[in-house]
């Protein structure tokens, strides 16, 4: 008889949207419950599939949570797979081993919660074939930094043996390093099936094992973006394995760059910004569709677009819910001026716009000065956004030399007048 499950990590249950709430609170209230629900749809996924077990590879909470109304939701959910026969398998990552409440959950007898120490369990299928065996081991500080695969217990010959591990594999950008190793390591490690969890992107690799990373399934921000979903596996009597995505976001996040090269008219930029808009959410069948928009483009309309950018996102931001809800989470431009018919105004704008740039914006004192400035703010953020203009010197030179030239597409634009075909 085949063995189903399903898979998941990064689950981060009401973790806040603290970007999003500071740009759009009304999108922030939309999204707030977002974890909850994708959860609610996961558990709503193992009982309709009539899975054997429902696997978490870490990061079930967002650290140092106190509400025990989390704890309450998680508890509820776990009891629906109790009440179905659906035995649950937590492993606590980086995340969950800061978290007060991971210790304080009372579960069902159906819920196996991997500890510090490797464990093996063996599942009772009354004698059907094949024997399942899953692995884990949890740690209780947020640090991992050494590999946790020679810790594990070796697998049980002829059975299958599906491994729990939260890891950052070999390094991904955005995350930390968490008990690193490598997919050929997993693969040569004689297990059948590794659950994995950590990276919030989807990745599976199939070789002598299967070897998956779901990803997260609610993304939290646009660095997240793209479909979100969980693993349906399903072990055949011969030991074979395969796979279903299944999607169970609530919101989806998604760049979107519009190029508006030649553009020089008003409701022409709002009419192909709304027509590419409207495509994308042909394409993303996720109830709420939440974007961060990018114009991109030689334009005459670039100076009065940054000018006017409440403007634009208010237009935008209306046709855009008026699509089917599908929310703006902020504008970008990477605009080039392009000439205007005032040949002697745009001139001059230009010349301005150089100087700034090249003879202020590259002299020693003024360099020096914003440096100054970065540095003092710098020291007056948080600990946990002090990467906020970099993480090293280059990355901090970069941010820095983006912010000039902003700035100084900020002064054009207020100081350039309204040009032709852009009435309102």
């Amino acid at each position: 008889m085949s063995f189903r499950f399903v898979h998941t990590a990064d689950i981060h249950l009401d973790s806040p949207l603290k970007s999003l709430a500071l740009r759009n609170p009304s999108l922030a209230d939309i999204v707030a419950n977002a974890t909850r629900q994708a959860f609610v749809r996961i558990i709503d996924l193992c009982l309709r599939e009539s899975v054997d077990a429902l696997l978490i590879a870490g990061d079930l909470y967002d650290g140092d949570q106190t509400s025990m109304k989390t704890a309450r939701f998680f508890a509820e959910q776990l009891h629906r797979l109790d009440a179905a026969g659906i035995r649950t398998f937590i492993l606590r990552g980086n995340h969950d081993a800061l978290s007060r409440i991971t210790r304080e959950l009372s579960f069902p007898d159906t819920v196996t919660t991997f500890g510090g120490r490797a464990e093996a369990v063996a599942l009772d299928r009354g004698g059907v074939l094949p024997d399942i065996v899953i692995h884990g081991l949890s740690f209780a500080n947020p640090k991992a930094p050494e590999g946790l695969l020679p810790k594990y217990k070796p697998p049980v010959a002829k059975a299958v043996n599906i491994g729990l591990m939260h890891t950052s594999l070999n390094g991904a950008p955005g995350h930390d390093p968490y008990a690193p190793c490598t997919v050929a390591d997993l693969d040569a490690s004689g297990f059948h099936y590794w659950a994995l969890g950590h990276i919030h992107k989807r990745s599976v690799n199939i070789g002598r094992a299967t070897i998956v990373m779901p990803g997260n399934p609610q993304g939290r921000d646009i660095n997240e973006a793209g479909l979100k979903s969980v693993s349906l596996a399903t072990i055949a009597e011969d030991g074979s394995i395969s796979l279903e995505e299944h999607a169970v976001s609530i919101a989806q996040f998604e760049r979107l760059t519009v190029d508006i090269a030649g553009i020089a008219d008003w409701r022409d930029l709002v009419s192909a910004t709304v027509s590419a808009l409207k495509a994308l959410r042909r394409e993303v069948a996720t109830e709420h569709l939440i974007i961060r928009l990018h114009l991109t483009g030689a334009s005459s309309l670039a100076w009065t677009i940054r000018r006017d950018m409440d403007l634009l996102e208010q237009e935008v931001g209306m046709h855009a819910e008026m699509t089917g809800s599908v929310w703006i989470e902020k504008i970008d431009l990477q605009l080039d001026f392009a000439p205007v018919n005032d040949a002697d105004s745009s001139d001059t704008l230009s010349e301005l716009h150089k100087l700034m740039l090249n003879d202020v914006g590259r002299g020693e004192g003024f360099r020096s000065q914003m440096d100054e400035h970065a540095s003092d703010l710098i020291r007056a953020l948080p600990t946990e956004l002090r990467n906020l203009l970099g993480r090293d010197e280059s990355e901090r030179e970069a941010c820095l030399a983006s912010l000039l030239h902003e700035g100084a597409d900020e002064v054009l634009a207020r100081l350039s007048s309204p040009v032709a075909g852009t009435a309102r």
